[in-house]
């Protein structure tokens, strides 16, 4: 996957500062998160990458087999279910598939997933709204052209940062370089506060709050 030069400095920003979602989610102003039902399977994991955005429809997981085949090493893969009906969408070979063979950072699933013994003890980062042992159909139930551009086109090569907090996104349309400032700039804000409360031993208060930092000359 050829990254734009913000994309590449965005990432290596987040990526060298261990920067959690929480962060990020501040530098956007309390806002970004995906969808507050996902859950991390296996708590300690982290990704950050572009998103390849795949869609599920109507208890089927057709399209997600067909999507898969193009899935750019070291992205994270975003599946979309959509009336989906309790089912899980994948299972132990699809996320072996997408880890292996397509060398992906991290799978995020809005909806459910089956296999979770195999999925745990392979240590895969992912990211679900919960677990069933009843699965998806893989024959075509039908496919929303206009839902599945809209989406596309909102999320696909936007950056994912998941960890065990949840799931953040930061659309590509916010890939600018005002967003690269804000992340430096929170992460600067970070480490004074950090400074204040433990070096200093201010109360928080007094740090975040007051700003009581900002008077000193």
């Amino acid at each position: 996957m050829e990254l734009t030069s913000l994309q590449k400095k965005i990432l290596e920003y987040i990526d060298y500062n261990r920067m959690s979602t929480t962060e990020i989610a501040d530098a956007m102003h309390k806002t970004g998160e995906l969808d507050p039902k996902l859950q991390i399977l296996l708590p300690g994991s982290r990704v950050a990458g572009l998103i390849h955005y795949i869609p599920a429809f109507n208890s089927s997981n057709y399209h997600v087999h067909n999507y898969i085949r193009s899935t750019p090493k070291d992205a994270v893969v975003y599946i979309d279910a959509v009336n989906c009906d309790g089912k899980a969408i994948i299972g132990d070979l699809i996320a072996k598939y997408i880890f292996s063979h397509r060398q992906a950072k991290g799978i995020v699933v809005s909806g459910l997933v089956r296999d979770v013994q195999q999925l745990i003890k392979e240590n895969y980062p992912m990211w679900t709204y919960g677990r069933s042992p009843i699965g998806c159909i893989n024959t075509d139930t039908g496919f929303d052209e206009d839902y599945y551009n809209k989406r596309k086109q909102e999320l696909d090569g936007g950056i994912i940062v998941a960890d065990d907090s949840g799931v953040i996104v930061i659309k590509k349309d916010q890939i600018t370089q005002h967003m690269l400032e804000r992340l430096e700039f929170l992460g600067k804000q970070e480490a004074v506060w950090s400074d204040c409360i433990n070096r200093l031993q201010w109360d928080t208060f007094d740090t975040i709050c007051l700003k009581k930092y900002n008077e000193i000359k």
